[in-house]
Order: structure tokens, then sequence, then C-alpha cells
């Protein structure tokens, strides 16, 4: 078999892994980046505990989702944050059509909430046109139309916010990227500064995230935080 026979196959077997809807429920039930035992995501796929359990080793097999035994228990979640990515982008594929888009997310998700371990929501992309505008971000080094690098600006900026740059460029994964919103049609920061933003945010109780949902709320400190910071209504 040549390589691109492989990667064919290679493809094929994740979108049929994927493209069975109780699979697919399981795998953006996981979007929120909490883990779930095989009882509870039977419960949100709708089938019988036995289905579920077929259904995550199939998921497993083709590396979308991960497991993690801890005593008696299993707990799946997404395998990584590039998952999560191709996920929102095919939120998007199924929802486009050539009318004037009108979003019908529920206030709460639409608003902010997590995308895996990053933020997403109207928020999120203000904020990912705000950097823009202030020159932080600049196109990456790679190449690739959705990725991101800082320029000298933004790196002393986020250093100023006291994000760690340096240990975020070692993480395996991509630094920083535009990851299209499901919401909103529009990107947000995806990657390692994505997932730093939303720490940072986290931490210094900009956002409180719902033990119950993928939803955030914006703090009051949040809002005054990010109007001085990044120029940021939100």
């Amino acid at each position: 078999m040549n390589i691109e026979d492989h990667n064919d196959a290679a493809v094929s077997r994740i979108a049929a892994a994927i493209g069975e809807p109780a699979r697919a429920r399981i795998l953006y039930c996981l979007m929120d980046s909490h883990a779930r035992t095989s009882t509870e995501l039977a419960v949100v796929a709708e089938v019988s505990p036995s289905t579920a359990s077929a259904h995550l080793s199939r998921l497993k097999t083709a590396d979308l989702v991960r497991v993690l035994v801890q005593g008696k228990h299993r707990y799946y979640s997404l395998d990584g944050p590039e998952v999560a990515h191709v996920l929102e982008g095919l939120s998007v594929l199924a929802g486009y059509n050539r009318d004037k888009f009108v979003p019908s997310t529920p206030s709460r998700l639409a608003a902010a909430r997590t995308c895996y371990d990053h933020m997403a929501g109207t928020v999120a992309v203000s904020l990912h046109d705000r950097l823009q505008v202030l020159g932080w971000l600049s196109t990456g080094s790679t190449g690739s139309d959705n990725a991101y690098d800082l320029t000298p600006v933004g790196t002393k900026a986020f250093e100023a916010l006291g994000i760690d740059l340096e240990a975020t460029r070692t993480l395996r994964r991509r630094f920083a990227c535009a990851c299209l919103d499901w919401s909103e049609r529009r990107p947000h920061v995806g990657g390692a500064l994505g997932a730093a933003i939303l720490k940072l945010a986290l931490k210094r109780r900009w956002v409180r995230q719902d033990l119950d949902s993928r939803a955030l709320a914006i703090t009051s400190l949040g809002r005054r935080e990010m109007q001085a910071r990044f120029g940021l209504h939100a």
C-alpha cells in the first residue's frame, strides 16, 4: 500500500467511526473536556450500556477517545484537542446553509463556553479579533492558513499577563491556531495558547466554569480586566 492509499484508509476509518449517530453524540458530549464513564455516555448516546461499550471501543481504536482507569472505573475523554478541532469543524459543516446566518445556540453557550480546553463563543471570537487588531498575532511559520504565532508585541503582552510562553511552546501540540466557532461561524484562538488563555482566565476568576455544561460565565472582574487589557467589551 502506498502512502496515498494509507492516508485514504486512515481518513475513511476515522470518518466511519464518527459517522454513527450514537458515537457522534458521545464525542460531542465529551467536547466539554470532562471525562465520563461508559454508563453515563450510554445515557447520552441513548443506547444500552453494552452497546455504548462497543461504540467506545470503536472510538478508542480510531484514536478519537482515550480511557483512564481509576480503581473500578473507566473514564473516557477526547483523545486530544485535535479531535475537538475536527468535531467543531464538522458542526460548522453540518449546519452550513446559504441563508443569512442566525445563531440558534442557547444563549448561555453562545456567549462563552469551552471547546475542549480553550474558550469558544461570542467572547472568544471577539477576543480573537481584538488580538489581531492589537497586532499580537501573526501567521504561523508553518505556512498553514489557520496557524498563528506571536509578534514581538504579542509575546511581551502575554508574558506580562503571566503566561509561560516557553513552557506553552514545548507542549506536543500546535502552539496557536484559528478554530472555527460553530455558533459564530468565525474563528476563536485554539491550540496551546488558547488553552493557556482559558487557564489564566479561570485562575484569575475572569470566568467561572459551569459544572454541568460547557458554559462559562464572565465575572464582573473578568469584564473589567478584558476591557482594560484587551479593549474588549465582554
